[in-house]
């Protein structure tokens, strides 16, 4: 069974970058035939999609994002990474790493997921 960990800082300033890190047990990062995911929750909102790293390294993102987003992935470590840039209070949410079998175009496809980390943007 799949099982993932995210790691990271809990405090990012406004218009610096957020960086996670999501560790892989259970299967490859790099020979999983799904896909792995950065999903979010900002306080009272419900969960976003973020993007989306499949088999072959292609990455898909929200829209409304992608021009701030960057997902990678290590096959060394078996973690995959997050990279939001120019945060802003409004992206201060739990912030989760999951895996999943088909799709993963959307939150709900995912069928393993992290336990979620915490991430304020403040000064």
């Amino acid at each position: 069974q799949v099982q993932l960990r995210e790691s990271g800082p809990g405090l990012v300033k406004p218009s610096q970058m957020l960086s996670l890190t999501c560790t892989v047990s259970g299967d490859s990062v790099t020979t999983y035939s799904g896909g792995w995911g950065w999903i979010r929750q900002p306080p009272g909102k419900g969960l976003e999609w973020m993007g989306v790293i499949v088999l072959d390294g292609n990455t898909f993102y929200k829209p409304s994002l992608k021009s701030r987003t960057a997902i990678s992935r290590d096959a060394a470590k078996n973690q995959f990474s997050l990279q939001l840039s120019s945060v802003t209070p409004e992206d201060t949410a739990v912030y989760y790493c999951a895996a999943a079998e088909g799709g993963g175009s959307r939150w709900y496809e995912y069928d393993y997921w992290g336990q979620g980390t915490q991430v304020t943007v403040s000064s």
